[in-house]
């Protein structure tokens, strides 16, 4: 493909990246809670034998809409990425660590109440691929992207370091496309990494 055709792609997380979430996952043993995650801990967390999660409050539109609050530094940049990136044919998506929402309205009306044109943005779900980490589960989708050719460069604004780094170690594979990662802190401010 000519690269004049490429456009760039651009990737939003949502919890701690867009927004501050209060959605916690439990960790089951033999059917009896044994640890709650927050967004950080689970990021990172690997199974043991006999273990499984519980998502039942990362998949309620409702406890997300009513719970999360905004990080408006990071809203305020995204919907001017998506206002000028969509009018100029590049793509912006959400690839996050959840599994499909319980109620799918709900949860874009979270968007749009901050002024983001959810409609021009697809929402990826990372937690309905397998058993991996977030930041593995990710990478498949990112490279689902990235296997189309269709992009000459790709920047994903996260929280999570490791999902940044899986993000970035990508590029020895992808050599023609254009790496740019962005970490979210809890404050909104953005700082670039390599």
């Amino acid at each position: 493909m000519n690269t004049s055709n490429k456009i760039g792609l651009t990737i939003f997380d949502i919890d701690e990246t867009l927004f501050h979430t209060e959605a916690k996952v439990q960790v089951l043993k033999a059917g009896e809670v044994i640890k709650i995650l927050d967004n950080q801990k689970y990021n990172s967390y690997q199974l043991k034998e006999g273990e499984s999660f519980d998502y039942g409050q990362f998949k309620s539109a409702k406890i997300f809409k009513e719970t999360s609050t905004p990080i408006a530094k990071v809203i305020k940049r995204a919907k001017r990425i998506i206002h000028f990136a969509t009018r100029k044919g590049s793509k912006v998506i959400i690839v996050t660590a959840r599994q499909d929402m319980d109620d799918k309205k709900l949860f874009k009306e979270a968007f749009k109440a901050q002024g983001i044109d959810i409609g021009r943005v697809y929402v990826e779900r990372a937690g309905n691929i397998g058993k991996g980490t977030a930041s593995e589960n990710k990478v498949v989708i990112f490279r689902r992207y990235l296997d189309t050719g269709r992009y000459a460069r790709i920047r994903l604004f996260d929280d999570d370091k490791n999902n940044l780094n899986a993000f970035l170690s990508l590029k020895k594979q992808y050599i023609d496309v254009d790496f740019t990662g962005y970490r979210v802190f809890k404050s909104g401010d953005i700082k670039k990494t390599v």
